[in-house]
């Protein structure tokens, strides 16, 4: 009996996960770098929160916690901010949506140049195979779905406009001129997080820092129903429209 609920305790976990539709338990590991010839005295150390996964099997596990790492989907270089580079302060995480196979998680960095900065980054990792997934893998008929959201933003710029307007010291300046070159594409739509209630898509219009209190924020969110002509129905979103 013993030998039993022994195995039935060793068992348990991964057939939690398994039953969950292997969603799995992401941990966070913290780690503090020390510069070794820091430029400034605020740059002696930098933090990075990692997010690591414990799936069904070591080997998911660590394909998870490499797909979803900041290494991955920031571009972070350990090695880079350790040396000359020495602009990261804090990366870090927040896990968005953790079921039905699916895994999203929004990472961040923020850091210092010639001026603060920050980086925002999210990624939908599929977990029961470790991989990204990206807008092919998920949906159809990229053009339209992109027309879908390009309507959203211009909706959202029209807004701005009139509020930028509406600003005294904005009387003499043209803000559409601002929105020259914001278009949203089919390569914009691998910026996406995956929710309950639908999909939220992003867009950076890379305002300048002096102007970044005046950009809109880029985030254009459709339901499963919006969204049900563009999702493929033998991806792993086709659960959420059937």
């Amino acid at each position: 009996m013993r030998s039993i609920l022994l195995l039935f305790t060793l068992l348990a976990p991964l057939c939690v996960l398994h039953g969950a539709g292997q969603n799995v338990v992401i941990t966070p590991k913290k780690v503090v770098y020390t510069r070794p010839k820091p430029t400034e005295d605020f740059k002696k150390t930098f933090t990075v929160r990692r997010p690591n996964a414990q799936a069904a099997t070591p080997a998911l596990s660590r394909k998870i916690t490499a797909a979803i790492s900041p290494e991955a989907v920031l571009q972070l270089n350990i090695k880079e901010e350790l040396g000359e580079y020495q602009w990261l302060e804090e990366a870090d995480y927040e896990i968005i949506y953790n079921q039905n196979s699916l895994l999203t998680v929004r990472l961040w960095m923020t850091g210092t140049a010639a001026y603060p900065d920050d980086v925002t980054k999210y990624v939908v990792v599929d977990t029961r195979t470790g991989t990204r997934v990206r807008p092919a893998d998920a949906f159809q008929n990229l053009a339209g779905l992109a027309g879908m959201a390009k309507k959203a933003q211009k909706a959202e710029i029209r807004k701005s406009i009139e509020e930028m307007k509406k600003a005294p010291e904005n009387k003499d300046a043209d803000p559409g001129e601002l929105f020259t070159e914001s278009d949203f594409k089919v390569a914009d739509l691998k910026e996406f997080s995956v929710n309950p209630r639908g999909i939220k898509f992003y867009y950076n219009y890379g305002f300048p820092h002096v102007l970044k209190a005046l950009q809109p924020p880029g985030e254009y969110f459709f339901t499963w129903n919006q969204l049900k002509p563009f999702i493929r129905p033998d991806g792993l979103l086709a659960r959420f429209v059937s």
